[in-house]
């Protein structure tokens, strides 16, 4: 730095900022710079110690929040990860290798006739016993594949929320009013809320059909009726080791709970005999994962899902130990389970400790819950429609809680505002749709089914409850 005649031989701090600023940023650039780089690790760092430092341990209400994000990890690792996830993470595998792209942007793409997309992801719930997470690999597989944002939201809410043995359920406990109400509300809004989708992310999807008009013609590996039926085995699997014990003894529901583990073992059967045929599998491994399963089926007839287990292991070395096709499914569906599963975890963990399990409390008390979502106010529609989109709940397990909500005084309109709201989007689900659509489209589609649902809710119990 030049000194003049009127500068000290050594300048002071308030002189150099007062004369010569430039020479003050000169001397901290460096480590300001480093600081610009640094200072989200910094911050995460200092949130995790002064929230460990400031934590509230021995407060009765905390401690058992803790407890009951563990209770209900533990819950959900042991009913639905297994059953539910693993599956759907073969199924989303599947559908990225075996499905072409031409046939999936046909029927759903951003090029589809809307009609045509809107109608078939509309009703694609209703063969789906699938709760808001296990949806999840199967809404980025066929969104990565091709199909327009719209119609993938479209099947992303249908999905769960459309699910033809809840909306019987919810009839038959809650009331035939009820369940129309939710039957025809749930295939309304899928294709009201992803048409919405659509328009506001116009420009966007503008750009993906571009993109797909002029994507040559996929070819064509197999007939459509062999994927159709392979689907159809792995679809058979989900929904029947996961279909749930009726309310009533007997009858068709009651006949088909009873058989569901050895109508599950048929689909197995059946997807084995078409992977030798038509899809190059080896026979002999695939006959080995046979008798494995089957020995331990015959081994543990009082735990079913043990055989199950050895089933998705068996399936699970026969394809990667493949380098075709189905060296492909797998990489694909461990693809997904890698992005998914942590999300997944960290949402359940999230959700436990403000909410709670059903029938126990979290951090939130469940009076204030039951006390905001009385009447048929328009607030108490929102926090129904609210509360209920940040909660999990499982395939059906929404209906008892509603039983036990309408009991404590819960109005008509917000039970239907939860029925909307909740099966179809939970804190877990939210996660993992921000990794594959991005923060603002992810934020836009919760506003858009609270809004819904609020309105719904607004309108069914003033007029038809």
């Amino acid at each position: 730095m030049k000194l003049t005649d009127e500068s000290p031989s050594r300048p002071s701090l308030a002189w150099t900022v007062t004369h010569n600023p430039a020479a003050l940023w000169q001397a901290l650039a460096p480590g300001l710079e480093r600081w610009r780089s640094e200072w989200k690790p910094l911050a995460a760092i200092l949130a995790v110690f002064l929230a460990i430092y400031y934590l509230p341990l021995g407060v009765p209400r905390f401690d058992a929040a803790i407890m009951e994000a563990l209770e209900l990890a533990k819950w959900y690792a042991r009913e639905h990860v297994v059953l539910c996830l693993l599956p759907a993470f073969f199924i989303a595998g599947a559908i990225a290798v075996f499905v072409s792209q031409a046939s999936v942007m046909k029927y759903l793409g951003a090029n589809a006739p809307k009609a045509l997309a809107y109608g078939v992801a509309s009703v694609s719930g209703t063969i789906l016993a699938v709760c808001s997470c296990t949806v999840l690999p199967l809404f980025a597989g066929i969104y990565r594949m091709g199909a327009g944002l719209g119609p993938a939201i479209a099947f992303l809410y249908s999905g769960p929320a459309i699910n033809v043995l809840a909306i019987i359920l919810t009839a038959s406990v809650l009331g035939p009013s009820l369940g129309i109400a939710r039957a025809v509300g749930a295939v309304l809004f899928a294709a009201l809320i992803g048409l919405a989708m659509h328009l506001i992310f116009r420009k966007e999807e503008a750009g993906r059909s571009a993109v797909q008009a002029v994507m040559p013609e996929a070819e064509v590996a197999r007939p459509l009726w062999q994927n159709a039926l392979y689907f159809a085995s792995l679809v058979g699997i989900l929904v029947f080791a996961n279909w749930a014990r009726p309310q009533q003894a007997g009858g068709a529901w009651g006949a088909l709970y009873s058989a569901k583990w050895a109508v599950t073992a048929l689909f197995g059967l059946g997807l084995g005999a078409m992977l030798i045929a038509w899809f190059g599998a080896s026979w002999w491994k695939t006959v080995a994962v046979g008798a494995a399963t089957a020995a331990a089926a015959l081994a543990f007839r009082n735990a079913p899902q043990v055989p199950f287990v050895v089933g998705l292991i068996g399936l699970t070395v026969l394809t990667s130990s493949d380098d075709d096709e189905l060296g492909e499914w797998f990489d694909q569906a461990w693809g997904f389970a890698k992005q998914i599963l942590p999300l997944l975890l960290i949402g359940v963990l999230v959700s436990g400790f403000l909410l709670g399990r059903p029938g126990q409390e979290g951090l939130i008390p469940s009076a204030w819950v039951s006390a905001a979502v009385g009447g048929n106010s328009p607030l108490a529609n929102f926090l129904a429609a609210f509360l209920g989109a940040f909660m999990y709940f499982a395939t059906l397990t929404e209906v008892p809680i509603l039983q036990g909500l309408l009991g404590s005084g819960m109005g008509q309109g917000p039970a239907l505002a939860l029925l909307l709201a909740g099966p179809a989007l939970s804190l877990p689900n939210m996660l993992v749709i921000r990794s594959v659509i991005g923060t603002k489209k992810t934020a836009v589609y919760v506003l858009l089914v609270v809004v819904a649902a609020t309105l719904s809710g607004l309108i069914y119990g003033t007029f038809f409850a």
